[in-house]
Parts: C-alpha cells; structure tokens; sequence
C-alpha cells in the first residue's frame, strides 16, 4: 500500500497542506484515506450511546454506521503505525496520507515553514524523501517545494508511489 506522511512541527501547515493534496488527488480519480495522529486524548465516542456502551462492555471493536458515513472505535493499541493501520483497515484506496507518525518507519515529506521553526523535526534517514519549505538551507540534498507547489508535490508522490 502507498503511504506518505506528512511531518512537520505544529502550526507548520501539514493539514491545510493534506487538505490540499486530497482535494487534488481526488479530482485526478485517486481513491485517498488519511490517517492523523493525534498527541492528546481525543474522544471518539459519545458517553451513553450504544456504539460507545458496547466498547466499555468490552468490545474489540465497535463500528457505527449512519447516513452520513462510517465510524469505526478499535480498542487495539498495539499496531497504531500508519503501515498496520492501512493494511488493516483501508485495502480499498489508491493512496494514503498520514499526518504525523514522525517516529514510524516509511516515507515521509515534512512541512518546515521558517515562521515555525527553521530546524527540521526529522533527518533522511529517518525517512524523510522531501522537504515542504521556505527554509532552503535546511535537507539541500532532498527535493524542496514551494509551500503552494501542491502539483509538483502530487507529481513527487505519485512518481514515488510509482503511479
């Protein structure tokens, strides 16, 4: 399975920057999933409601199903690296963004924006294959793209992606 993580310090714009990448990605006919790691607890299911009481009954999992879409609540936290969580949960995808996931192994393009920091969070070989910067001392040996360069970025992915 494809997957690109999307790595940076906060505020550095890796959001708006996947947000972008999505939106292209689809117009092009490409099936996308994101994966985001979050630091801080999150709720991810409502108190009192079923999907949530089945959880705490001791389900492995509980999958909620509505009009709107599908929400899933795993209670494994063993395999939480975006490569075990697209294998296990997103066969049926061209391509997936991650956001985060400094630490796992793959490829990563981290977001490094001088107005957040001028150090970059990973080094290359740590999996970084590209840089999204204004920062041009910083990896000179990887490929850099402008903050705005949201079609080369792709055409990066893709050709990495060998798609």
């Amino acid at each position: 399975m494809n997957i690109v993580s999307i790595v940076g310090h906060s505020g550095s714009g890796k959001t708006t920057l996947i947000e972008k990448l999505v939106r292209e990605l689809t117009q092009r006919g490409l099936r996308v999933a994101t994966i985001k790691h979050a630091h801080h607890k999150v709720g991810l299911d409502t108190p009192g409601k079923d999907s949530w009481r089945y959880t705490q009954a001791g389900a492995a999992m509980s999958l909620l199903v509505t009009q709107g879409g599908v929400q899933l609540v795993d209670t494994q936290v063993e395999q939480r690296e975006p490569q075990q969580l697209a294998e296990r949960f997103l066969g049926d995808v061209d391509l997936v963004l991650a956001e985060g996931f400094s630490h796992a192994p793959g490829a990563k393009i981290e977001v490094l924006r001088r107005a957040c920091s001028s150090q970059p969070r990973c080094a290359p070989e740590e999996g970084v294959v590209a840089l999204v910067t204004d920062v041009d001392e910083a990896h000179a040996q990887l490929p850099h793209f402008a903050l705005d360069d949201v079609d080369g970025i792709i055409e990066f992915i893709l050709q990495q992606a060998g798609k």
